[in-house]
């Protein structure tokens, strides 16, 4: 594709997102939780993308794969009045600390409560991981069980379990390709966020471990620096969007001392509860760590381990009837089941690699 048809291309993809934010009206109630934005952006603009590759080949049909998501992990559907107008009517991301808690709120309640003694433990054993480290020109490889809520139709209409297997590129700098997924059979590339022109840089939606490694390792230092760079969204709970943020970043192979402060900072969060009854995407029951988005009506939970206090997982549910489903109705669920530093996207961890498995593998979906 020479640079007049990339720029054809572009020109008329923003055309289209301009003219489907004037054909539809801004929702009273924006059924758009805060850490699932990213997808949404993404959805939205692979429709686009399909729109105009059909447009280009006359009825043809597209032989371009569809753009995997940025962050599978953050994967619930909504409805597309919902996508468009969250992405292309006005909910902006904007930086500052906002309503990062007071060091009152957060110190003298949580003390003694469970869920502060629970990751406090997790910390402690983070700490003593011997994580490998990461290469610029090294991949991450994980593998994991998923089960995703599809709601386009007005009701949660729960995926089958499917295996996702990503690559996740470790260059530093701006980066167009950030590795690639495989699922169903399928391989895809996983392109730059939306918007990132010319790459999307390491951050919080592309943690490399270089990144990761540069980031605060004092959990009050970290906290503030996550209530300020995490996406702000009309409606969002803030405590929330910080939660799940640092829920994103669970489950990837990052230095032991950032690990332990994610998980310390993550106590300081208003809101955060220690659950025993929590379990994965595959049914492995573990020790829970949740927190209740009273905005949507939601709960969020990060599975533990019990023995080794690894993270395995993590599932978000309704906690109220609506009109997506009864309370209870599953949304989306992870299992991690297996990770490796690799040379290559697309190399499968051999003999030579180190292979981290998250507990045994079952066939109980949640």
């Amino acid at each position: 594709m020479n640079h007049d048809d990339t720029s054809w291309s572009r020109d008329r993809r923003h055309s289209d997102a301009e003219a489907i934010a004037g054909l539809l009206p801004v929702p009273a109630d924006c059924d758009l939780p805060d850490e699932r934005y990213l997808h949404h952006k993404e959805l939205l603009m692979r429709h686009i993308d399909e729109d105009n590759a059909n447009a280009k080949t006359a009825g043809a049909p597209a032989s371009r794969p569809r753009r995997p998501l940025l962050r599978p992990a953050l994967l619930v559907p909504v409805t597309a009045f919902a996508v468009a107008a969250a992405v292309v009517g006005g909910v902006v991301a904007t930086g500052g600390d906002g309503n990062r808690p007071t060091a009152a709120e957060r110190h003298e309640p949580g003390q003694g409560r469970p869920a502060t003694v629970l990751l406090d433990r997790i910390s402690t054993a983070a700490l003593k991981d011997d994580a490998p480290k990461v290469g610029d020109d090294q991949y991450l490889y994980t593998r994991s069980k998923i089960r995703e809520a599809d709601v386009t139709s007005g009701k949660a209409v729960v995926s089958p379990l499917r295996d996702l297997e990503t690559w996740s590129s470790q260059k530093p700098g701006p980066q167009k390709k950030l590795g690639i997924s495989r699922s169903d059979g399928e391989t895809l590339d996983i392109n730059a966020q939306l918007g990132d022109t010319e790459g999307t840089e390491p951050g919080l939606s592309r943690p490399t471990y270089r990144w990761l490694a540069a980031l605060p390792t004092d959990p009050d230092a970290l906290l503030k620096y996550l209530y300020a760079k995490t996406p702000k969204h009309a409606g969002a709970e803030r405590d929330q969007a910080v939660f799940d943020e640092i829920g994103s970043l669970l489950g990837g192979v990052m230095p032991p001392d950032t690990a332990g402060a994610l998980y310390r900072a993550a106590a300081l969060i208003p809101g955060v509860e220690k659950t025993d009854e929590a379990k994965d995407a595959i049914g492995r029951q573990g020790l829970g760590i949740r927190r209740d988005d009273a905005t949507f009506g939601t709960r969020t939970e990060w599975v533990f381990d019990p023995d080794g206090l690894a993270f395995l997982g993590s599932r978000s549910y309704l906690t109220e009837d609506g009109a997506h489903g009864e309370r209870g109705t599953l949304l989306y669920s992870s299992a991690l089941i297996a990770q490796a530093v690799v040379d290559e996207a697309g190399q499968e961890p051999g003999p030579r690699h180190r292979v981290k498995l998250r507990g045994a593998e079952t066939a109980r979906p949640s």
